[in-house]
């Protein structure tokens, strides 16, 4: 995977860190360092672990349960916790400019979902973990903003081509799935990868506990 990021730009570094488990914060701290290490800082973080799968409740075992919050709420914690410093570093240089640079830094994404806002049925663990991470985001906004750390959530919709759409909608229901997107159609990878840019660049430099819906 690090090979093929790194074709996206000319001159690119990525570090392929492995293998590293969300769920331990040790290996979160050390693939954080590392980074620091090698690319001279943190400047922006997404984190988009998730786990998923089709179950009722009556089927979802504790554990299943547990597996799935572990993965996405204490994941995404993890993602914070491991680069909180050196996002709180980064936003501090830029502060120190007294404006945002063409180079803003000091920000994370987390990639939550649309389910939670209303429930859905056989994905109860993770409507609860998605409802979870929202909660996170929004206090790393009140209590990063002081430092200049903004924090932020995409919630994609179904976006076409991916494992989850693959997985969780049967072709012989994504045209009734398709039809009742507001936009009729599913989103594309570009449409997510436009709503990161924005939310890091300059223009984003004012929004901190948002939630930006692609659906």
């Amino acid at each position: 995977m690090a090979a093929n990021i790194a074709t996206a730009r000319q001159g690119a570094k990525v570090l392929g860190l492995a293998p590293v488990d969300v769920r331990n914060f040790k290996d979160m701290q050390a693939a954080a360092d590392e980074c620091a290490k090698e690319l001279g800082g943190i400047d922006f973080v997404i984190a988009g672990a998730a786990g998923n799968f089709l179950a009722s409740i009556k089927e979802l075992s504790a554990n299943a349960f547990k597996s799935v919050m572990d993965i996405d709420v204490l994941g995404s914690y993890n993602a914070f916790k491991a680069t909180a410093s050196y996002l709180a570093d980064s936003a501090a240089k830029c502060r120190e400019k007294k404006q945002p640079s063409p180079s803003t830094g000091g920000r994370i994404i987390f990639i939550s979902a649309t389910m939670h806002y209303t429930g859905a049925p056989f994905q109860t663990h993770v409507v609860a973990a998605k409802a979870g991470v929202d909660a996170l985001s929004n206090n790393i906004a009140i209590e990063y903003g002081p430092l200049g750390v903004t924090s932020n959530i995409i919630a994609p919709g179904p976006i076409q081509g991916t494992e989850g759409v693959d997985r969780l909608f049967p072709s012989n229901s994504r045209e009734s799935s398709i039809r009742s997107q507001p936009l009729g159609r599913y989103g594309s990878v570009t449409d997510i990868a436009d709503a990161t840019v924005y939310l890091f660049s300059k223009t984003g430099s004012y929004v901190t506990g948002a939630k930006l819906v692609g659906e």
